[in-house]
């Protein structure tokens, strides 16, 4: 069906649902295109400030103030489409189309003994995103749920190419309660993988766990929640690797005409070459040679 034909109610429902699925680090691109179907820019510009409202929730998209990385998320939401800041106090909205800050207002925080946990189980958590991530940024927020203290940790890093047609992203999030003896983490880490040249290939992996700190003092729950998120995101990794490299050797075999080895084990065929008195056939040495280097690429 036409866009054409749809009421404007359609409309809305339809540009909302389709920027919604814009993968993460690609949201402008789709706002774009979108907008040279539509041709209706305040309709667009509206859908836009919602949608783009939303997928920085989503995507936990960071931004930079004063100099401090912020993580922007559902946790630290105001409403009205504002955001909150707990290292810098201010509240704002974030232009994600223009990538803007707008609207910066000042709010004091009570300064309690939750609030001196947040800064030090920040300072432990930065210097493990610091010593495991490229680009890697993280914030931890406070909440309170029916008169209980929580501390929610955030982590996310991200590998943006559109010139090379992929994009990727991981992030993380962790909860747990403020109790004097002992507390349960819940977490869930997510990585998800856009390749979109000659195909639209799109990888999501999740994981939720679930684990329990002793509670001894603040530095000691600060630097043991850090190993377990280090220990927890160490072992997905490693599983998800091992996942994909499983993935890669089942579709080698389909490919291949016979269950060949998989050896890993780059074969030196210019020696071969030599010892078989090929060398007078540089043309059929070169093709053997392309493929060997072609083959071990793809295993």
């Amino acid at each position: 069906m036409s866009l054409s034909v749809l009421s404007r109610q359609d409309k809305e429902k339809v540009i909302h649902r389709l920027l919604i699925q814009a993968p993460p680090g690609e949201f402008v691109n789709a706002f774009d295109d979108l907008c040279l179907l539509i041709r209706d820019e305040k309709l667009m510009h509206h859908q836009g400030e919602c949608a783009g409202h939303q997928h920085c929730q989503k995507y936990c998209v960071p931004l930079c103030i004063d100099g401090n990385p912020v993580l922007l998320s559902h946790h630290n939401v105001m409403g009205d489409f504002r955001f909150f800041d707990y290292q810098s106090k201010l509240s704002f909205r974030f232009d994600l189309l223009q990538n803007q800050l707008r609207d910066i207002q000042s709010h004091g925080i009570i300064r309690n003994e939750t609030e001196y946990l947040r800064s030090v189980v920040m300072c432990a958590l930065k210097l493990y995103v610091n010593d495991h991530y490229p680009n890697g940024n993280c914030n931890v927020l406070r909440k309170t749920v029916k008169n209980k203290e929580f501390l929610i940790a955030c982590i996310e890093d991200h590998s943006y190419d559109n010139g090379e047609c992929w994009n990727g992203l991981w992030k993380s999030k962790w909860i747990f309660q403020v109790n004097p003896f002992l507390t349960q983490v819940t977490g869930r880490i997510f990585v998800q993988a856009h390749y979109f040249r000659c195909v639209n290939l799109h990888v999501e992996v999740s994981k939720d766990l679930k684990e329990s700190l002793e509670v001894v003092n603040q530095a000691q729950l600060a630097l043991s929640f850090a190993r377990l998120v280090e220990e927890q995101e160490n072992k997905f990794q490693a599983a998800v690797i091992e996942e994909l490299q499983e993935l890669s050797n089942e579709a080698l075999r389909k490919i291949l005409r016979r269950d060949l080895p998989v050896t890993r084990t780059l074969i030196d065929w210019q020696r071969i070459l030599s010892d078989l008195n090929l060398v007078m056939y540089p043309k059929l040495g070169y093709v053997i040679y392309s493929r060997s280097v072609l083959c071990n690429w793809i295993i």
